[in-house]
């Protein structure tokens, strides 16, 4: 897997530095089934004003239109940050079957960080990886912002 899970983080760190061009914080995530991807998000809080705007949050609504169901069974979805409370909430709700992301989030990762909603009793629990291209990552965030700080 980790050749194949590097191919896919790299889109989404493709998605991240996108949103990192719009003055966006520099998230990007991208769902894949069957060795396709059928969805990909930014973060787009600032654009449409709104907390809900996840990258996570983004592809699943995506992947769910796609499918055209709310479930998302014998999906996978790669992320350049560990889940918020709220994503992670998402991604059991849709019953995604695999997370992967890459950095940690000391602040909001509900996947170990700060809490782990994955190891809680839900009645759907993904597999969850992370650390895959984190250096990779944590680069695009850092770099986002240093540059807000000399603004």
């Amino acid at each position: 897997m980790g050749r194949r899970d590097e191919f896919y983080m790299r889109r989404a760190l493709e998605l991240a530095a996108e949103a990192a061009q719009e003055g966006e914080i520099p998230v990007g995530a991208l769902i894949v089934k069957d060795g396709e991807i059928i969805a990909e998000g930014k973060n787009c809080r600032e654009r449409d004003r709104s907390a809900l705007a996840h990258a996570e949050m983004s592809a699943i609504a995506a992947a769910c239109g796609k499918l055209n169901s709310w479930r998302l069974s014998g999906c996978e979805i790669f992320v350049t940050l560990e889940p918020c409370p709220m994503c992670a909430g998402a991604i059991i709700n849709a019953r995604i079957e695999r997370l992967v992301f890459a950095a940690k989030d000391s602040k909001a990762g509900a996947a170990g960080s700060v809490a782990n909603l994955f190891h809680m009793q839900f009645a759907h629990k993904p597999l969850v990886k992370s650390g895959v291209l984190a250096e990779e990552s944590k680069k695009i965030l850092q770099r986002f912002f240093q540059n807000i700080l000399r603004r």
